[in-house]
């Protein structure tokens, strides 16, 4: 593959314990799962992580672990955005990111900035760290687009930012940013059931939630649409379309971490303000899982 992070990405979540404590037994078992599965790369401390309600120790500790259980074998991405720029760039500048083979940072929340605010906030994380940067833009979540434009004058003027994690959901959003884009730069997706289509218009890749837990299925239909066999690609699309809904039914990463207890890695618990999904969505997911 052309690009360090083309393929399948996965936002790894972060299983707890029933007293909240960090379930590290069960996140070293995720990271074994996702590698055998065939995961081109590993994302710590993404949203999916539910990375606001961890302190800055369990951060590191959490990062230090993925690295150390990782052991080389896949490069690792980690989370490190927000709406607070000189914090960020705080974080970039003093934090122990060896190992980290690029930094995923998603477009300032809640402030709702201007697209030259978006620039700026940008430029000043590319400017603090020699690391590669992928944009995350997930307006949905951020109450902000960070518009192509913006995106492609950021990539056109910093080498070190390479990639955008495209979560919009509009293919003529991504097509823009694909005609548009210089050559070191990957446009990757950020909405699981899209992947299949977003590939054909000439996206790199996905950082996925599904993968998480139907990594060998996902991380096949990903290979196969990257080699042109939409035929295949379509079928474990068509496959695996029910299973990605359930997952977001009830938010993220609700439904993931109830899919993943079905497969006895992790507790199903998640730290407030989530909570686990309801009765119904679970035995969803559960007859979905036994079927595939």
């Amino acid at each position: 593959m052309s690009h360090k992070f083309s393929g399948t990405g996965v936002a790894l979540v972060t299983p707890f314990n029933n007293d909240n404590t960090i379930d590290f037994a069960s996140l070293g078992k995720l990271v074994n799962h996702v590698i055998t599965n065939k995961v081109n790369y590993l994302v710590a401390l993404g949203t999916t992580a539910e990375t606001p309600t961890l302190s800055a120790d369990e951060k590191k500790k959490i990062l230090a672990f993925i690295i150390a259980q990782n052991a080389g074998r896949v490069p690792v991405v980690c989370g490190i955005g927000g709406n607070n720029t000189a914090e960020i760039v705080h974080q970039l500048q003093t934090d122990d990111l060896q190992g980290v083979d690029g930094i995923l940072s998603v477009a300032p929340y809640y402030s709702k900035p201007t697209q030259e605010g978006m620039y700026q906030h940008f430029k000043a994380i590319a400017e603090a760290t020699d690391k590669p940067i992928i944009l995350y833009n997930v307006p949905g979540r951020t109450a902000s687009n960070l518009a192509p434009a913006t995106a492609l004058r950021l990539a056109n003027e910093h080498s070190n930012i390479v990639a955008i994690k495209e979560a919009s959901g509009s293919l003529p959003q991504c097509m823009e940013l694909v005609k548009g884009k210089p050559e070191h730069f990957a446009v990757l997706s950020g909405d699981d059931d899209l992947i299949v289509s977003q590939i054909a218009i000439g996206m790199e890749g996905v950082i996925s939630v599904a993968a998480n837990c139907y990594t060998a299925d996902f991380t096949q239909m990903v290979n196969l649409a990257l080699g042109n066999d939409y035929a295949a690609a379509r079928k474990l699309l068509y496959k695996l379309l029910p299973g990605i809904s359930l997952l977001f039914a009830e938010g993220n990463p609700a439904g993931v971490k109830a899919a993943l207890k079905l497969l006895h890695i992790g507790q199903n618990k998640l730290r407030l303000p989530l909570v686990p999904v309801g009765e119904d969505t679970l035995a969803k997911i559960g007859a979905f899982n036994s079927n595939i």
